[in-house]
């Protein structure tokens, strides 16, 4: 009775084991039925699931695509660089002997801190903090492979570095507004243009990563049967632009030669090919260092500043003359002033020079001869239908972002008159450069543009290439050739406002121009209150280089607005000629011998008349003045009146009893010895040549009877020297004691080159 009981019970245990492992096994089918009919686990495709587990991918890293210049030199690049990181989790270290976690912070702090040049107790914060890895900020970032391996000797556990990559520019300062910059974007982890050509070739330079992905075990190694899928990587298009190193590396240095001697407001250059529109350097102070974006300004002053351009103007005037048949180099005409419906148009030195013919008015920038050309020959009419034709009045579509219009003021008849030598209108320096090309290139204009090719380098396939462009025909080839011979008496004439522009072995046909600065409407006075510019092409007869300067507000304490332009252009334009092999012309190499050492006048009468006036008549004479004291007119001068100058002389204008010491670095010891008769003051000298020191400092009030004493160096400006030499004159010999002189002047004479300013 016992066993029965007993074996019932176990049939029954053994039925509810029966069918809980029937249910178990009943569930476990509906769930393989279940995932085999729908291929999903807790809504997740199996597929995706054993991805998930059994497959790995790894990315095959892209190059950002490099900017070069004309002949392959790169500008802009990828550069491989490192990110500096910290692990703090003790967790992650399994060997005490060979932690792999930060230790001791106070000592990895003190170690580390001077190296990425942060303070020891930023480093001590971030090295403090709750977190399994930390980085080090801007620091800690685009780490050089120089100093990371500075970095591992030190041997810190827990320091180590995350591979990277930074845009890097080689050249520094160089093209930058043009080039622009680009930056990694530390929330998407991507390198972006953010200004200039790298920003407007985004879509060209960018780079697409590719993959490679594979099946691997739990152990993470890769299965024998795998079945590899591999995504190449897309390298970004390289871009080959028209600029030239060694041209543009030219343009950089004369500019900041400008900016330490004559701290202007600002300065643009450009060079072009006449012959094919190419920018071969394009420049402008202020500018910034890519590498660190020291940015003051975004703007690409070349395309997105419209100015006054002043007298280079004329340029275009004259040529339009030409064309139409209305131009007449040898008549005559009065110069000094011109009536029409509003205040009267006045040469710059207001008086003129007497009835001269229109050729020489041409070399003494008159704005008389422009104007009757303009209103009388040609009528404004025409002449802005030709100004239209220079692409004036368009922009010109360079391949450059941020091109802004010109304007010109045509609604009052003197206006459209004065547009003739480049007032009541603005126009960008790009627009010069283009209607420039017309002059040197036989009449056909071409458009400028700076990226001459772009590469797939990939395919090493060219997938954009720019061909020159003409863009209009202004002028006849023989009308481009008589304005450039007449351009070059501008620079090589007696009468001239460009002598300052001579290359020596080259001849250069260009025009000046002064154009006014404004404020509130008002027109600011002063000499230093304009922008200098200077439009050359060379050589003459067959012009290889355009070069357009322009320097705005430069201190010039008393020398001619051409001194720092001409720095810059007849740096630029001998040295491009040179490095490309072009020949010095015969001509060329006796244009500053030609000059003749007799080319003298006698000095006017200056007292009573306005400063301002009395500048523009000494420059248009030839001559240097230098302004002492503060005041409307003219109290004293030396020279006096009546006396024989030489051209490029200084002239001393006295404008108040107050007076202060100008710097004189450079001066003549017959410049030292007129301020000393025109103040009164005892001048000791030391040594010859030209002045390298001076006893009372710059902007010193001087008084009757102060001492004044000078070093000179026969060393100092070789220029001078040669001027010098053409007029005979020099220091005298064994005068490397020391002299006295008191209110009275030696008769050594030193000349400097300079230009007639003009508006």
């Amino acid at each position: 009775m016992k066993f029965t009981q007993k074996n019932m019970n176990m049939n029954r245990g053994a039925a509810v084991l029966s069918l809980l492992f029937a249910l178990i096994f009943f569930t476990i089918f509906l769930r393989f039925f279940y995932i085999q009919a729908t291929g999903t686990v807790h809504g997740e495709a199996l597929v995706a699931r054993a991805e998930k587990l059994y497959a790995s991918q790894r990315t095959i890293d892209a190059t950002r695509g490099s900017i070069l210049d004309s002949k392959g030199k790169v500008l802009a690049e990828d550069k491989a660089s490192y990110k500096l990181v910290a692990i703090l989790d003790d967790q992650i270290t399994t060997d005490p002997k060979h932690p792999q976690h930060v230790v001791d912070v106070e000592e990895t702090a003190k170690l580390l801190a001077p190296l990425i040049e942060m303070e020891v107790s930023e480093v001590r914060k971030i090295l403090s903090k709750d977190s399994y890895q930390v980085e080090f900020g801007s620091a800690g970032r685009d780490i050089s492979q120089t100093l990371k391996e500075k970095i591992d000797n030190l041997e810190l556990p827990g320091i180590t570095f995350i591979r990277d990559t930074q845009r890097f520019y080689p050249n520094g300062v160089f093209a930058s507004h043009l080039i622009g910059y680009a930056q990694k974007q530390e929330d998407i982890g991507e390198t972006v243009g953010m200004m200039g050509l790298e920003k407007t070739l985004e879509k060209n330079l960018k780079e697409k990563d590719g993959f490679v992905k594979f099946e691997k075990d739990h152990y993470n190694w890769k299965l024998p049967n795998s079945h590899d899928e591999i995504v190449a990587p897309k390298n970004g298009n390289d871009v080959y632009l028209t600029i030239d190193q060694k041209i543009q590396t030219f343009l950089e240095d004369a500019m900041n030669q400008v900016v330490k001697e004559y701290s202007p407001e600002k300065v643009i250059g450009v060079v072009a090919d006449p012959k094919t529109g190419k920018i071969l350097a394009m420049g402008q102070r202020p500018s910034f260092n890519p590498n660190i974006r020291d940015i003051t300004t975004y703007n690409n002053y070349v395309i997105s500043e419209a100015f006054e351009p002043g007298s280079t103007m004329k340029i275009f005037t004259l040529a339009a003359a030409i064309e139409e048949g209305v131009y007449d180099g040898n008549a005559t005409f009065q110069s000094g002033s011109y009536q029409v419906d509003g205040p009267d148009i006045y040469d710059h030195n207001r008086v003129g020079w007497g009835p001269i013919t229109f050729n020489e008015g041409i070399q003494r920038s008159s704005n008389v001869a422009i104007s009757i050309m303009a209103d009388q020959l040609l009528g404004t009419d025409r002449l802005i239908q030709y100004f239209n034709k220079f692409g004036f009045m368009n922009k010109t579509g360079v391949d450059l972002p941020g091109e802004v219009d010109s304007y010109f003021n045509l609604k009052f008849h003197r206006d459209r008159i004065t547009t003739a030598f480049g007032q009541a209108s603005r126009v960008t320096p790009i627009q010069q450069i283009q209607a420039a090309t017309a002059i040197a290139n036989n009449g056909k204009m071409m458009r400028p543009y700076v990226i001459d090719k772009i590469v797939d380098t990939d395919k090493n396939k060219v997938i954009q290439d720019t061909e020159p462009k003409v863009v209009g025909q202004p002028i006849s080839e023989k009308t481009s050739k008589e304005v450039l011979d007449i351009l070059e008496t501008v620079v090589s004439g007696k009468n001239g406002t460009g002598k300052s522009y001579q290359l020596e072995g080259y001849e250069v046909a260009g025009k000046t121009g002064t154009a006014q600065m404004y404020s509130s409407g008002k027109i600011l006075s002063g000499n230093d209150n304009h922008i200098y510019s200077f439009l050359g092409m060379a050589p003459k007869d067959d012009p290889k280089l355009i070069v357009y300067v322009a320097v705005q507000q430069p201190k010039l304490e008393g020398k001619a607005g051409s001194v720092p332009v001409s720095m810059i252009f007849n740096t630029v334009m001998k040295n491009s000629l040179q490095y490309m092999q072009i020949d010095p012309t015969e001509e060329g190499k006796s244009t500053k011998k030609s000059q003749s050492a007799n080319d003298s006048s006698l000095l006017p009468s200056f007292i009573g008349m306005k400063s301002v006036e009395v500048e523009n008549q000494l420059n248009a004479l030839g001559f240097t003045p230098i302004i002492l004291g503060e005041g409307q007119n003219v109290t004293a001068q030396y020279p006096e009146a009546e006396t024989s100058m030489i051209v490029n002389e200084k002239v001393m204008i006295q404008l108040s009893e107050n007076v202060k010491m100008p710097d004189m670095s450079g001066w003549s010891k017959r410049d030292v010895m007129k301020i000393g008769k025109l103040l009164g003051l005892t001048v000791k000298s030391e040594g010859s040549g030209f002045v390298v020191k001076q006893s009372i400092k710059k902007d010193s009030v001087l008084k009757k009877g102060d001492v004044l004493s000078v070093t000179l160096n026969a060393e100092v400006k070789e220029q001078q020297s040669e001027n010098d030499a053409n007029t005979g004159t020099t220091e005298a010999e064994g005068t490397t004691g020391t002299t006295e002189t008191t209110g009275t002047t030696e008769t050594t004479e030193t000349t400097e080159t300079t230009e007639t300013v003009e508006n």
